[in-house]
């Protein structure tokens, strides 16, 4: 239990700190934003962010139900061994 909580916290940890590093935009957007930077805008840099935050979310609620499933799983097995 306790290593699986610190897997997690680590994983959730090494995602939010890769935020600024990764560029998660296609060809066309990445043009735009570079051209917006250029102009002084800062908007490519939120639409960085709302890519990034739209990728983890579903990862996020997998990882949740599969851990949810873990869980209860374990406790299950844990119940037919001691009967």
């Amino acid at each position: 239990m306790k290593t699986t909580l610190v897997a997690f916290l680590f994983t959730l940890v090494l995602l939010t700190g890769s935020f600024g590093l990764a560029s998660a935009q296609c060809a066309m957007c990445k043009q735009s934003a570079e051209s917006s930077l250029k102009e002084g805008s800062t908007d490519a840099k939120g639409l960085n962010i709302g890519i990034m935050y739209l990728l983890v979310i579903p990862y996020a609620l997998v990882g949740g139900i599969g851990y949810y499933w873990y869980i209860n799983n374990k406790k299950k097995t844990g119940e037919e061994i001691q009967d």
